[in-house]
């Protein structure tokens, strides 16, 4: 299983925000996608950051309310940890469980290509273990 086949199955769509805009707008793009955190990209779809609600917690425990107002390139992750199409589920969760992150976007030929969560990882190990266990019992009663 690669990234590639969660991003087949769950769809390439990703919410994404210029680092100009405040953070109380980043949070409500967050809230409105129902999504727990937003690509920060350029004007050519290159990812500059990743603003995660922990990112803005943390900001508003830092520096107050006030921050909110401040734009997302101040608060966002710029040292951005991606993944290509390529990267197997086990790499994912290896790459998370380092980085203690749960987003991490898919960058194809510079751009962002997609995005995939720790829901989406579990998700696929699951039905990757159910399908090995059915084959199992099939080994095993034929």
């Amino acid at each position: 299983m690669t990234v590639k086949s969660i991003l087949d199955q769950k769809g390439r769509d990703v919410f994404t925000v210029r680092p100009d805009i405040t953070v109380s707008e980043a949070g409500i793009q967050l809230s409105k996608h129902k999504i727990g955190a937003i690509v920060v990209v350029d004007s050519t779809n290159k990812i500059c950051g990743i603003l995660s609600e922990r990112d803005i917690v943390r900001a508003i425990a830092e520096n107050g309310p006030a921050v909110l107002d401040n734009p997302v390139s101040s608060v966002m992750t710029s040292q951005v940890k991606v993944c290509s199409e390529n990267h197997s589920i086990n790499e994912l969760m290896e790459m998370m469980t380092e980085g203690r992150f749960r987003h991490l976007p898919v960058e194809i030929d510079g751009k962002i290509g997609g995005i995939v969560s720790i829901g989406d990882v579990v998700r696929m190990k699951i039905e990757q273990i159910e399908r090995e266990a059915e084959e199992i019992k099939a080994y095993i009663t034929s």
